[in-house]
Protein backbone atom coordinates (compact mmCIF):
# COMPACT_ATOMS: atom_id res chain seq x y z
CA UNK A 1 0.00 0.00 0.00
CA UNK A 2 1.48 3.55 -0.69
CA UNK A 3 -0.79 5.60 1.06
CA UNK A 4 1.35 5.29 4.29
CA UNK A 5 2.70 8.46 3.75
CA UNK A 6 -1.14 10.01 4.01
CA UNK A 7 -2.33 8.27 6.63
CA UNK A 8 0.23 8.96 8.78
CA UNK A 9 0.28 12.04 8.57
CA UNK A 10 -3.24 11.91 9.72
CA UNK A 11 -2.21 9.86 12.60
CA UNK A 12 0.56 12.77 13.86
CA UNK A 13 -2.00 15.60 12.87
CA UNK A 14 -3.43 15.84 16.27
CA UNK A 15 -0.36 17.14 17.33
CA UNK A 16 0.27 19.30 15.15
CA UNK A 17 -1.82 22.41 16.32
CA UNK A 18 0.49 23.88 18.55
CA UNK A 19 3.34 23.19 15.65
CA UNK A 20 0.68 25.54 13.58
CA UNK A 21 0.37 28.29 16.35
CA UNK A 22 4.38 28.58 16.22
CA UNK A 23 4.43 28.24 12.28
CA UNK A 24 2.20 31.30 12.54
CA UNK A 25 4.35 33.78 14.85
CA UNK A 26 7.54 32.60 12.62
CA UNK A 27 9.52 31.11 14.81
CA UNK A 28 12.24 29.40 13.20
CA UNK A 29 12.57 26.36 15.87
CA UNK A 30 8.99 25.52 14.48
CA UNK A 31 10.25 25.08 10.72
CA UNK A 32 12.98 23.00 12.07
CA UNK A 33 10.68 21.09 14.32
CA UNK A 34 7.57 20.63 11.44
CA UNK A 35 10.71 18.93 9.17
CA UNK A 36 11.64 16.85 11.58
CA UNK A 37 8.41 15.61 11.59
CA UNK A 38 7.44 15.35 8.09
CA UNK A 39 10.38 15.98 5.92
CA UNK A 40 10.78 11.99 5.34
CA UNK A 41 7.29 11.57 4.54
CA UNK A 42 7.47 14.33 2.38
CA UNK A 43 10.53 12.93 0.54
CA UNK A 44 8.91 9.55 0.20
CA UNK A 45 5.60 10.79 -1.27
CA UNK A 46 7.58 13.18 -3.70
CA UNK A 47 10.10 10.35 -4.45
CA UNK A 48 7.29 7.90 -5.82
CA UNK A 49 5.53 10.70 -7.53
CA UNK A 50 8.77 12.18 -9.57
CA UNK A 51 11.05 9.21 -8.54
CA UNK A 52 14.49 11.12 -9.40
CA UNK A 53 16.15 11.49 -5.34
CA UNK A 54 17.33 14.80 -6.36
CA UNK A 55 14.46 16.23 -7.59
CA UNK A 56 12.55 15.14 -5.04
CA UNK A 57 15.09 16.80 -2.25
CA UNK A 58 14.76 19.87 -4.16
CA UNK A 59 10.69 19.45 -4.23
CA UNK A 60 10.85 19.11 -0.65
CA UNK A 61 12.61 22.03 -0.46
CA UNK A 62 9.78 24.09 -2.17
CA UNK A 63 7.35 22.55 -0.22
CA UNK A 64 8.40 23.52 2.79
CA UNK A 65 9.14 27.41 2.24
CA UNK A 66 5.56 27.14 0.64
CA UNK A 67 4.35 26.10 3.79
CA UNK A 68 6.43 28.63 5.64
CA UNK A 69 5.29 31.55 3.25
CA UNK A 70 1.84 30.24 3.75
CA UNK A 71 1.41 29.33 7.50
CA UNK A 72 -1.06 32.05 7.98
CA UNK A 73 -3.48 31.08 5.73
CA UNK A 74 -3.93 27.65 7.18
CA UNK A 75 -6.73 27.18 9.33
CA UNK A 76 -6.63 23.97 12.02
CA UNK A 77 -10.45 24.05 12.00
CA UNK A 78 -10.35 22.59 8.56
CA UNK A 79 -7.96 20.38 8.92
CA UNK A 80 -4.73 19.09 10.24
CA UNK A 81 -1.11 20.27 9.43
CA UNK A 82 0.68 17.19 8.20
CA UNK A 83 -1.89 16.32 5.51
CA UNK A 84 -2.19 20.03 4.26
CA UNK A 85 1.57 19.36 4.22
CA UNK A 86 1.21 16.41 2.49
CA UNK A 87 -1.05 17.66 -0.01
CA UNK A 88 1.44 20.38 -0.94
CA UNK A 89 4.22 18.69 -1.51
CA UNK A 90 2.00 16.08 -3.93
CA UNK A 91 0.44 19.19 -5.52
CA UNK A 92 4.26 20.68 -6.05
CA UNK A 93 5.45 17.11 -7.34
CA UNK A 94 2.07 16.97 -9.66
CA UNK A 95 2.86 20.45 -11.12
CA UNK A 96 6.73 19.14 -11.60
CA UNK A 97 6.13 16.42 -13.71
CA UNK A 98 3.68 18.77 -15.63
CA UNK A 99 6.18 21.04 -16.53
CA UNK A 100 8.39 20.88 -19.25
CA UNK A 101 11.25 20.22 -17.24
CA UNK A 102 9.52 17.24 -15.31
CA UNK A 103 8.43 15.79 -19.03
CA UNK A 104 11.92 16.18 -20.32
CA UNK A 105 13.09 13.89 -17.31
CA UNK A 106 10.52 11.70 -17.60
CA UNK A 107 11.44 10.91 -21.16
CA UNK A 108 15.18 10.15 -20.54
CA UNK A 109 14.35 7.18 -18.80
CA UNK A 110 11.55 4.40 -18.50
CA UNK A 111 9.29 4.69 -15.34
CA UNK A 112 9.62 1.55 -13.57
CA UNK A 113 8.36 0.93 -9.64
CA UNK A 114 11.55 1.93 -7.88
CA UNK A 115 9.80 1.77 -4.61
CA UNK A 116 12.68 1.12 -1.73
CA UNK A 117 11.42 -0.99 0.67
CA UNK A 118 13.41 0.45 3.46
CA UNK A 119 11.99 4.33 2.89
CA UNK A 120 9.03 2.78 4.19
CA UNK A 121 10.09 -0.31 6.61
CA UNK A 122 9.56 2.04 9.61
CA UNK A 123 6.94 3.78 8.79
CA UNK A 124 4.91 0.77 7.96
CA UNK A 125 5.08 -0.50 11.60
CA UNK A 126 4.07 2.82 12.53
CA UNK A 127 1.03 2.95 10.63
CA UNK A 128 0.08 -0.83 10.72
CA UNK A 129 -1.02 -0.05 14.22
CA UNK A 130 -3.51 2.51 13.08
CA UNK A 131 -7.34 1.76 12.59
CA UNK A 132 -7.41 4.08 9.69
CA UNK A 133 -4.61 2.73 7.37
CA UNK A 134 -6.47 -1.19 8.21
CA UNK A 135 -9.56 0.55 6.80
CA UNK A 136 -7.77 2.15 3.76
CA UNK A 137 -5.92 -1.32 3.05
CA UNK A 138 -9.09 -2.97 3.41
CA UNK A 139 -10.95 -1.18 0.80
CA UNK A 140 -8.12 -0.32 -1.55
CA UNK A 141 -7.72 -4.61 -1.42
CA UNK A 142 -11.14 -4.87 -2.55
CA UNK A 143 -11.22 -2.69 -5.71
CA UNK A 144 -9.96 -4.82 -8.78
CA UNK A 145 -6.65 -4.07 -10.19
CA UNK A 146 -7.72 -1.71 -13.09
CA UNK A 147 -10.14 0.25 -10.04
CA UNK A 148 -6.26 0.63 -7.93
CA UNK A 149 -4.76 0.91 -10.89
CA UNK A 150 -6.69 4.50 -11.91
CA UNK A 151 -6.67 5.42 -8.21
CA UNK A 152 -2.79 5.40 -7.95
CA UNK A 153 -2.20 6.61 -11.44
CA UNK A 154 -4.54 10.10 -10.25
CA UNK A 155 -3.70 9.86 -6.52
CA UNK A 156 0.21 9.75 -7.60
CA UNK A 157 0.87 11.15 -10.81
CA UNK A 158 -1.67 13.38 -11.28
CA UNK A 159 -3.41 12.12 -13.99
CA UNK A 160 -6.86 13.23 -15.68
CA UNK A 161 -8.96 10.14 -17.19
CA UNK A 162 -7.34 11.21 -20.27
CA UNK A 163 -4.22 10.67 -19.61
CA UNK A 164 -4.87 7.53 -18.16
CA UNK A 165 -6.53 6.10 -21.01
CA UNK A 166 -3.62 7.06 -23.33
CA UNK A 167 -1.02 5.08 -20.66
CA UNK A 168 -3.09 2.25 -19.84
CA UNK A 169 -4.30 1.63 -24.02
CA UNK A 170 -8.15 1.91 -22.64
CA UNK A 171 -10.88 3.51 -24.24
CA UNK A 172 -11.78 6.84 -22.17
CA UNK A 173 -15.03 5.37 -21.41
CA UNK A 174 -13.88 2.60 -19.87
CA UNK A 175 -11.48 4.36 -17.77
CA UNK A 176 -14.33 6.59 -16.66
CA UNK A 177 -16.21 3.55 -15.24
CA UNK A 178 -13.40 2.29 -13.28
CA UNK A 179 -12.71 5.68 -11.76
CA UNK A 180 -16.50 5.98 -10.61
CA UNK A 181 -16.89 2.37 -9.64
CA UNK A 182 -13.57 2.53 -7.38
CA UNK A 183 -14.55 5.89 -5.88
CA UNK A 184 -17.89 4.39 -5.37
CA UNK A 185 -16.57 1.14 -3.58
CA UNK A 186 -13.98 3.43 -1.92
CA UNK A 187 -16.74 5.71 -0.10
CA UNK A 188 -18.90 2.88 0.35
CA UNK A 189 -15.96 1.20 2.21
CA UNK A 190 -15.03 4.08 4.14
CA UNK A 191 -17.87 5.66 4.85
CA UNK A 192 -16.33 9.15 3.74
CA UNK A 193 -16.51 11.32 0.08
CA UNK A 194 -13.71 9.64 -2.07
CA UNK A 195 -12.58 12.01 -4.81
CA UNK A 196 -9.78 11.79 -7.54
Amino acid sequence: MTLWPLLLALELGEADSELAERLKRREPQAMADLYHRYGRLAYSLILRIVRDPQMAEDLVQETFIRVWSRAQAFDSERGALGPWLLAVARNRAIDYLRSVDGRMARSSYELVEMENPALFANLESQVMVSELAGRVRGAMSKLNGSQRSVIELAYFEGLSQTEMAEKLGQPLGTIKTWVRTALKNLREELGVAASV
